[in-house]
């Protein structure tokens, strides 16, 4: 009798990692794999679903306008009970820290059904930053049954928590991602990316949208990155703009006059690992940009003030930076110019994994069952 697994996701980041495993899920006969999105996100999640190829079951659609996080918890967890009473699926798989992830998990809970907990572990011990994902993240600890974490610190993190069975070191799933994603001769999709020339020249690539860094935290981030650039004339700055209003308008306003820096629509999957993977540095206040650039051998300026990532910082591929205008300044300014620093962080171990995850995640869930 076949197991199967329903595999819930709702936001481009989550898909990124989810897909993956949805791909490796498949491969066995011995799994029955159903995929639910919640729509979380839309157009940017649909392009992560097309260039996977991901078949997706069922489309609770929950996005409106001025969407908030009580609207998200509410719409997500009435739509998916009618789901999971319709499959009873024998485990249902969230991935990290979104909204949807916990909500997925508590309606699973509900219904009692075993969670399966994708990159578990990840803390900063201040419930308020990341917001909500902090919290989403070890709620969803709580609820689950199997915990999948990329590393050994974030196994550690939830045995502090007494969680004491059913964790297991994986690697990240992200890193799985590149063998569909990245390609030797690739051609950007993005007409303004496809554009710019980049030949003599070196890629800055930049990620700036988190909700505790609106306000003055970005606009110190954006006249760090107009420095970088003015000062810098082998450059070219690529930061694909979030579509929240305040982060469009606070780039544009700052940044939209300054030669080489280019403010682009946020980009697919395939063109966002492929501009990575060619660029010298990345500086984000995102989580899984963290992962993924060191993949690449690309060093990652953090623009927060603290990670749940500190394997990363400790295997020197991650330096957190803050959110002051000059410390922002001055740490680009050294991987710009002190080759011996840059090879280093760029030289050094990825923490996450050898992009065989999936693998072991598919397998557990097999033995787990028998």
């Amino acid at each position: 009798m076949k197991i199967k697994v329903m595999s819930v996701f709702g936001t481009r980041p989550e898909a990124i990692k989810m897909c993956p495993l949805v791909k490796e899920l498949e491969r066995h006969e011995e799994i029955e794999s159903v995929v639910c999105l919640t729509g979380q996100h839309r157009e940017m999640l649909q392009q992560v679903i097309d260039i996977f190829g991901t078949k997706v079951k069922y489309n609770l659609d929950v996005m409106q306008p001025k969407q908030t996080l009580v609207t998200i918890t509410t719409s997500v967890l009435k739509k998916l009970e009618s789901v999971l009473v319709t499959e009873k699926p024998d485990i249902v798989l969230v991935h990290g820290d979104t909204s949807t992830s916990f909500v997925a998990a508590l309606a699973a809970f509900y219904q009692q059904i075993p969670v399966g907990h994708v990159e578990a572990g990840l803390r900063t011990y201040d419930k308020y930053s990341p917001f909500p994902e902090e919290m989403n993240r070890c709620l969803t600890g709580r609820i689950a049954e199997l915990h999948f974490s990329p590393t050994e610190s974030n196994k550690r993190n939830l045995e502090k928590e007494n969680i004491k069975n059913h964790i297991y070191v994986t690697g990240n799933t992200v890193i799985d991602a590149f063998k569909t994603t990245v390609k030797e001769n690739y051609q950007y999709k993005d007409n303004d990316v496809r554009h710019i020339n980049f030949i003599g020249k070196r890629c800055v690539l930049v990620t700036a949208h988190r909700r505790e860094n609106l306000g003055q935290p970005l606009e110190n981030i954006c006249r760090a990155i107009k420095r970088i650039a003015e000062e810098f004339l082998d450059i070219e700055v690529v930061y694909p703009v979030h579509m929240n209003p305040v982060v469009k308008r606070t780039a544009e306003t700052v940044l939209g006059e300054i030669e080489r820096v280019h403010l682009v629509k946020p980009l697919d999957v395939e063109d966002m690992h492929n501009l990575m993977a060619r660029s010298h540095m990345v500086m984000t206040d995102s989580g899984g940009l963290q992962e993924e650039a060191p993949a690449c051998g690309v060093p990652v300026l953090v623009l927060r003030t603290e990670t749940e990532r500190p394997e990363a910082v400790e295997a020197g591929t991650v330096k957190v930076v803050g959110t002051n205008e000059n410390d922002i300044y001055e740490s680009a300014k050294i991987l710009l110019t002190e080759k011996d620093t840059y090879d280093q962080m760029a030289h050094a171990v990825n923490p996450y994994g050898d992009g065989h995850a999936c693998e072991r995640i598919a397998r557990i869930i097999l033995d787990w069952k028998r």
